[in-house]
């Protein structure tokens, strides 16, 4: 069975090679609005999409919004990680913000686990635009997250929890050790 790919390969503005889609989210930055809010986004794909994709060690990408798939399936892994040590729901929503505030590399990086799948940014201004475009989706994939993992009872959900140790395609967002 093939792993599922992303439903937005319709032409759209890119960063590097990663589509930059619309998203519904409050938080600022480089992707467009969504218009409906009905609609789903990537987000909402990568989270639906997470507990299938993540058993595969080997993904074909076949559009510019499925490198934007993998860096979400990959962020939530990473997310997940942090989920796992969080006994509460405020706890939970501070150690997301803290995660997707904190350092993290772009492709082009020296500590960027997939150069060879992704572009670098051609100048400055580029990098820039897609370190805040990651950095907004890191924020509203969080976000998301807890609502998927802690439901209404404020209780986490094992059957979300039990994928922190996959690793999707063999790899990680974090280096060794963290």
């Amino acid at each position: 069975m093939p792993a599922y790919h992303s439903s937005f390969t319709e032409k759209n503005n890119n960063l590097g090679n990663m589509a930059l889609l619309p998203l519904k989210t409050s938080y600022r930055g480089p992707a467009p609005p969504l218009l409906t809010v009905e609609d789903m986004d990537i987000i909402d794909e990568a989270l639906y999409y997470f507990k299938a994709n993540v058993f595969f060690r080997t993904y074909e990408i076949k559009s510019e919004a499925d490198r934007v798939l993998i860096y979400i399936t990959l962020y939530i892994t990473e997310c997940l990680k942090k989920l796992q040590k969080c006994i509460n729901q405020h706890q939970a929503q501070n150690e997301m913000y803290c995660l997707a505030v904190s350092k993290f590399d772009i492709p082009g990086d020296a500590g960027f686990p997939l150069n060879s799948v992704y572009a670098k940014p051609n100048n400055s201004s580029e990098a820039d635009s897609m370190r805040q475009y990651l950095l907004q989706l890191r924020q509203e994939t969080g976000l998301r997250l807890i609502e998927k993992v802690y439901g209404s009872d404020g209780k986490p959900s094992k059957w979300w929890l039990c994928f922190a140790k996959k690793k999707f395609m063999d790899k990680s967002l974090s280096g060794p050790g963290q």
